[in-house]
């Protein structure tokens, strides 16, 4: 057996191993796929396990998680921070091999992946970013960035719409660094692929302008070489579709879905090795040779590696490059947000002024809109669009895109240098959610942008009207949800959005709001005491976003009558991180008597109304009509709100 089939073998065997010790796990795609993963790693991908960070390392993302022992066995034996006795956890409670990739958890490890079709579509965004970067930083002399974008799909992958939708943009961008390997296996876990699909892959990404190529054995080890190498020469991203068979050299299990996701078992893996003349009796078993032989590959890797070090640590530049990839706002932006002149305007429409007057102090923002840039406002002036021929624009058109969009703007701030960003109308939210919902597991700070955030959209109907989404938004742990009221809070927003370190959606109105002219010194504690009528409230009200407003009208028309308290809940997440002797001051325990006004699901607000609050909120669908028509007929007025509060107060 050569070296070379040898290794292969190892990464096979100790997936077999773990999937079998966990009694739980994915062991077809790492038997099938090896072949292929060996030859990337071993003969093009450019990495340093001692610097897993390295600025211009190729990316490697397992959009199939659920195969995650495959990329765990590659790490370990290319000597990344992953023990054996890591490998040996597998699965279990606190190791660094969880059951779908996690990011921020395994040394190497890009991306969480694991919900079929996200992991492609986020390798869009880290392919843009790696040109725009490319764009931005090398020069004749210094080819600083110059690094692929690799991606091992499944056929579930691309049975997802959103990887469609992603590889689309991606063919009309000529994202050429970015290659895809299909394991095409053309088995999924209720049987043969071709129950329900029917459909030529290569034809559909040739009709997308990705070029492709078709290699017939998936352990052909020259082929899949000579397809990666024809890839990487190639003016367009690249789909290689290697056949394969799901649990290869399993006796029993090869080429059935009952290898999918189950362990192969003691006895079928013993089996197995004994057909691969491996040792029978030995599990998790690495020969001496093996690992002399994965050391020099790290070895000749670690010289590439140094070769960059060299010149990088000869630039003139290099603190400034090292700076940029924080991608960490200049000094002074709070200010210069919040310098913005008070107008009233909606709040999208401040929200254009805040994402113009923040691209000098964070030129690292990337992004745009789902086709809806002339409504959400999110592009900035005098900014060029990311494009096949200038990579260097700041902007994006993601086109009709939703769920794409939210994908490739967690790549694009998974590559480091960039904050990714994308808008759209809230009523939308629902087709990014799965994305959003990622970004908040994996931590990372990308925002989404969301206008026409209620009834306020008017003549459009009830499905253009968010009723429920502010509330799915709000039910992601980790996701910093904010509703701004005015200029000054969408100054806020945007400033917390852009420099925080957790992901963060804003939510902007259609319609034209006043100034509140609010003091504003606590706003960037998510909730904070926005007016008051005489001393020691006898009751809360709680506002957010255009309903503020109603909020503090309210409040001037009761004053002499009962003493309240106008509190606007910018982010109920960012006040929910308070201490809680804040949030008692806030909203102190005795006062009992709460009203909550939004132009929303109410389920937001129980938690602060207590067993004895109430609400004007919105529990029913819209309808059509201007947007002003719409308040008074659902009752957001001020008359309406000052006598359901006196109705209230007298119970």
């Amino acid at each position: 057996m050569s070296i070379d089939n040898k290794s292969i073998e190892t990464i096979r065997f100790l997936s077999v191993d773990a999937v079998n010790k966990a009694n739980s796990g994915h062991p077809g795609l790492p038997m099938g796929a090896a072949t292929m993963a060996y030859v990337l790693f071993k003969e093009h991908m450019r990495f340093n396990p001692a610097d897993p960070n390295w600025l211009d390392r190729d990316r490697f993302i397992l959009s199939a998680g659920h195969g995650s022992m495959l990329q765990y066995s590659l790490l370990h034996l290319f000597g990344y921070d992953l023990s054996l006795d890591e490998i040996k956890n597998f699965r279990q409670l606190g190791s660094k091999t969880p059951g779908h990739p996690e990011y921020g958890y395994t040394p190497g490890v890009e991306m969480t992946t694991g919900p079929l079709g996200q992991g492609i579509a986020a390798s869009v965004g880290f392919a843009m970013a790696e040109a725009r970067l490319a764009a931005e930083l090398n020069t004749e002399d210094h080819q600083l960035i110059d690094h692929y974008t690799y991606v091992l799909v499944g056929d579930g992958d691309l049975m997802e719409g959103v990887s469609y939708e992603a590889c689309a943009l991606a063919g009309h961008l000529k994202l050429n660094k970015l290659i895809v390997l299909f394991d095409s296996n053309e088995i999924t876990i209720d049987g043969r692929t071709d129950l329900a699909r029917s459909e030529d892959i290569q034809q559909r990404f040739q009709s997308i302008d990705w070029h492709t190529i078709y290699v017939e054995d998936g352990n052909d080890y020259q082929a899949i070489d000579q397809a990666i190498t024809e890839a990487k020469a190639s003016d367009k991203p690249t789909l290689i579709e290697l056949k394969t068979i799901i649990g290869y050299g399993s006796i029993n299990k090869a080429d059935q879905s009952s290898a999918h996701g189950a362990p192969l078992g003691t006895e079928e893996a013993r089996l197995t090795k004994q057909a691969f003349d491996w040792d029978p009796e030995r599990e998790f078993y690495i020969p001496e040779d093996v690992a002399d032989h994965y050391a020099a590959i790290v070895k000749q890797k670690q010289a590439d590696y140094d070769d960059w070090m060299k010149r990088f640590e000869a630039l003139d530049n290099k603190a400034s490059i090292l700076e940029r990839m924080k991608a960490e706002p200049k000094d002074g932006l709070l200010e210069a947000l919040l310098s913005v002149p008070s107008e009233d305007k909606a709040t999208r429409a401040h929200g254009q002024t805040m994402m113009n007057t923040l691209y000098p102090y964070a030129p690292y923002i990337f992004g745009g809109s789902a086709d809806l840039a002339g409504s959400n406002l999110t592009t900035i002036k005098d900014v060029d669009f990311f494009s096949s021929d200038n990579r260097a624009g700041a902007n994006v058109h993601f086109g009709i895109r939703e769920f794409a969009m939210a994908c490739i703007v967690n790549g694009m701030t998974l590559h480091g240098g960039f904050r990714g960003h994308g808008a759209t109308f809230l009523s939308f939210a629902d087709y990014m959610k799965p994305a959003i919902r990622l970004a908040a597991i994996m931590k990372v700070p990308s925002v989404f942008i969301f206008t026409h955030d209620s009834i306020g959209v008017g003549e459009d109907g009830p499905t253009h009207q968010p009723i429920e989404q502010a509330l799915m938004l709000r039910s992601i742990p980790g996701l910093h949800v904010y509703r701004p009221a005015d200029s000054g809070e969408t100054a806020l927003a945007f400033y917390q959005a852009f420099s925080g370190d957790k992901p963060a959606s804003i939510l902007l109105t259609r319609q034209k709001l006043p100034e509140l002219s609010l003091d504003m010194s606590e706003g960037l504690r998510g909730g904070y005491i926005a007016y008051e009528t005489g001393d020691g409230p006898e009751l809360i009200i709680m506002a957010s976003g255009s309903e503020l407003y109603l909020a503090k009208e309210a409040a001037k028309a009761l004053e002499g009558e009962v003493a309240i308290r106008v509190v606007s809940m910018l982010s109920m997440e960012v006040f929910q991180e308070q201490s809680e002797d804040y949030k008692c001051q806030v909203l102190p325990p005795d006062i009992r008597k709460r009203f909550a006004i939004e132009a929303a699901s109410r389920l937001s607000w129980d938690r602060y109304l207590g067993l004895d609050g109430e609400s004007l909120t919105m529990d029913r669908y819209g309808e059509s009509a201007p947007g002003q028509v719409l308040f008074d007929h659902f009752g957001f007025t001020t008359e309406n709100v000052v006598q359901r509060i006196r109705r209230y107060m007298n119970k």
